[in-house]
């Protein structure tokens, strides 16, 4: 794939992408209308993160690290294009997820309990429990959506899988406002909801992704592929697979051991809040929206990058051509940080307020909307290194290394709970998940400086001095935008109201300066990646 066609692939997935998260924020803006900040809505969040959480742990990074760079040296070596490999392969991998589902659904209430925190009451747990016999089926199913996905992507069709979720996010959305109707617009408690209420809710989750799933199955067979079940897995070339997915296992578990420990703490802040008298949101709801809305700008700039350079980096690496792997990673660090440096600024000055225009709606006030804006804020200060991080572990999955990635996921998640423990101890309870959020920035910044050390070595360099001065002029340029934008919002502070149309002018004015001020900057620093981002985006108004 050439570089235009990574930037014509690139443009696709964002607009799919942007899209996607346009309806994902709705659909955040309507849950939080619908069940609060509040116990309700842990345990809501604790139940609906657990199909991901098993997934991901048990077969999800090894699909998504594995998948691609296989099915791309098959469909270039095998006579039949990889048909027979990738039949064999997506038939162990549903066999293994139906599986799996039905074992973690049988198994519910000792899963809720591993995330639960040990003060929540017996209804928060009963209702969680209850959420997650409905929730848990999702696993095979974001499993089957990752699969076709990663086929799809594998062939070159990368606009699709972007536009799935869009319709999980409407299903969702929909029973969001079904159940506001049947509430008569006041949110229930773990000990007021009813079954029906509870059933409404938690089953339009599950659709929504049994259709995001489903969407893609005419979408593989225009692409020429059909999917014919094959059982013959011995000697075929599964086990390699299979020993490289053993490591990348490795390293979602331990990232998943660290999302355990803050997920309890989480939950156990959030109680600890509404015992002393707080009205406003402060558990696992609250820091799982937060990261919401701090990931999208990752979502949309760094994913769609990536994968669409993925495929190339595993061509390249498949064929020796260790330079070419090297440039593609580190001009996706520039590309990526040219967005991501301008979006984080503006996510640390102005979080707060852009939090009070997204879900500061129904059961949700705009006082528990602004604490949702002060969680992304700590999210936030990790947010350049936490893209670099998903650049970099990509650079290692071309190359068909998954092990150096799971080693290097321990550090992170060492540092993540040891800080996330020591601020949470440190905090009042109201404030410690603002306190977990800015422990998982701080990982992520140590990690991401380990993992750039260990790749470039292994890669002969990642041109890192121009790189690095690259991004230090980005930074630079971020630096001063933002202390534009900090002005800005002073002067506006005395102009308009705390209300959403005082937020409204806020973020527009404040966003448009800072936006206006780093592109000028980057290009009197002679940012190049800065003009290809600015003649990207003007060829898609256009």
């Amino acid at each position: 794939m050439s570089d235009a066609a990574v930037v014509r692939s690139s443009s696709l997935m964002a607009t799919g992408t942007v899209v996607s998260r346009v309806t994902g924020v709705l659909r955040t803006t309507a849950t939080a209308a619908a069940i609060g900040t509040l116990l309700l809505a842990d345990a809501y969040q604790t139940a609906n993160t657990l199909p991901n959480v098993v997934y991901i742990l048990l077969v999800g990074g090894a699909l998504n690290a594995v998948f691609i760079p296989q099915l791309v040296r098959r469909m270039r070596d095998d006579a039949d294009g990889g048909q027979a490999y990738s039949d064999r392969l997506l038939t162990a991998a549903l066999v293994l997820l139906a599986a799996i589902t039905v074992l973690a659904t049988l198994a519910a209430p000792w899963v809720v309990r591993a995330y639960a925190a040990p003060n929540w009451s017996a209804d928060t747990l009963s209702v969680a429990t209850r959420f997650a016999y409905f929730c848990l089926p999702q696993i095979f199913f974001y499993g089957a959506y990752t699969l076709f996905a990663q086929v799809l992507n594998a062939r070159g069709h990368f606009g699709t899988p972007m536009f799935a979720p869009v319709l999980n996010n409407l299903v969702v959305i929909g029973g969001c406002v079904a159940f506001i109707a049947v509430t008569d617009h006041h949110a229930p408690t773990p000990s007021t909801i009813t079954q029906g209420q509870l059933t409404l809710l938690a089953s339009i989750t599950t659709i929504g992704v049994v259709v995001q799933a489903a969407v893609l199955v005419p979408v593989l067979a225009r692409s020429g592929y059909r999917l014919h079940p094959r059982f013959d897995w011995r000697g075929h070339g599964l086990g390699k697979a299979a020993s490289l997915a053993r490591w990348t296992v490795a390293l979602v578990a331990a990232n998943q051991l660290a999302f355990l420990v803050v997920t309890r703490l989480a939950n156990r802040a959030g109680t600890d809040a509404v015992d002393a008298g707080a009205h406003v949101g402060a558990g696992s709801y609250v820091y799982g929206t937060a990261y919401l809305i701090f990931v999208l700008p990752h979502s949309v700039v760094t994913v769609s990058v990536v994968t669409a350079l993925l495929p190339r980096m595993s061509r390249a690496a498949h064929a020796g051509d260790v330079p070419a792997v090297r440039r593609d990673v580190s001009r996706g660090i520039v590309l990526v940080s040219t967005a991501i440096v301008p979006a984080s600024v503006v996510f640390l000055l102005l979080a707060p307020r852009l939090a009070q225009l997204l879900v500061g709606y129904g059961a949700t006030s705009d006082a528990a909307a602004a604490f949702i804006g002060t969680v992304v804020q700590a999210f936030s200060v990790g947010m350049v290194p936490f893209s670099v991080y998903y650049v970099l572990l990509r650079g290692y999955y071309a190359q068909e290394d998954t092990r150096s990635p799971a080693l290097n996921a321990v550090l992170l998640n060492v540092v993540n709970i040891v800080a996330a423990y020591a601020l949470f101890l440190a905090l009042p309870a109201h404030l410690a998940v603002a306190g977990l959020a800015l422990a998982y920035a701080l990982a992520y910044l140590v990690a991401t400086v380990v993992l750039w050390v260990r790749l470039a070595g292994r890669l002969g360099g990642l041109d890192s001095y121009l790189t690095v001065r690259s991004l230090v002029r980005l930074v630079l340029a971020g630096a001063l935008a933002g202390v534009v934008g900090y002005l800005l919002r002073a002067g506006l502070g005395h102009l308009v109201g705390p209300g959403k149309l005082g937020a409204l002018v806020e973020v527009l004015v404040v966003g448009a300066g800072v936006g206006a001020v780093f592109l000028a900057l980057a290009r009197r620093l002679r940012v190049a990646e800065v003009g290809q981002l600015v003649t990207l985006v003007r060829r898609r108004a256009a």
